[in-house]
């Protein structure tokens, strides 16, 4: 161990002053994240690998950190063994993933959910992103409130989600809808 941080932009630091083969960088810290952190590590092009070391397994959590660059994503419950074996394998260049991130991962491969979502369902997603109540997406779709609160359980059913909020939060953490879309 040639350094240890206390935030994001702590590790950019001291990965930049040390050049270390393998970071074990944590996802939530004061300042920077971890996401941002590695980010702009990869935008650097410093050449540590980046091996995710967290208590967070979701998909808001997963996904970011492994596009924004790390190499691997470990959860911090792992045993000492498989800890030791991960930063090995992360320093030789190989993908490291713990059972439940790489079942995670596997489960979005298999169920590709824009294929899923109707035209009609994305219009009232678009439509709900943008704020528009129930009434007000019934009007511009010139459809019934009871046609739209149908489609919003169908699209809860396809994103696996139980509220609007969330609904809307998948299809942005799903590439369904784009910053700025529906207004």
């Amino acid at each position: 161990m040639v350094a240890e941080a206390t935030n994001g932009a702590d590790a950019i630091s001291k990965a930049r002053a040390h050049a270390p083969d393998v970071v074990l960088m944590d996802l939530r810290m004061p300042e920077m994240d971890g996401v941002s952190a590695i980010r702009q590590m990869t935008e650097l092009g410093i050449p540590a690998r980046i091996l995710v070391l967290t208590t967070f397994d979701t998909d808001s959590d997963v996904l970011p950190a492994i596009e924004a660059g790390a190499t691997g994503y470990l959860l911090k419950d792992a045993p000492r063994d498989e800890l030791l074996r991960a930063v090995r394998s992360a320093a030789a260049g190989e993908a490291v993933l713990s059972p439940s991130v790489a079942a995670r991962l596997l489960d979005q491969v298999r169920q590709p959910v824009k294929g899923t979502v109707s035209q009609r369902e994305m219009e009232v997603l678009q439509l709900v992103a943008s704020g528009a109540t129930n009434r007000e997406v019934a009007e511009r779709l010139f459809v019934s409130e009871a046609t739209v609160k149908t489609h919003l359980l169908h699209i809860y059913a396809k994103l696996g989600v139980n509220d609007r909020a969330a609904a809307v939060g998948a299809a942005f953490e799903k590439g369904l809808l784009a910053p700025g879309e529906g207004r």
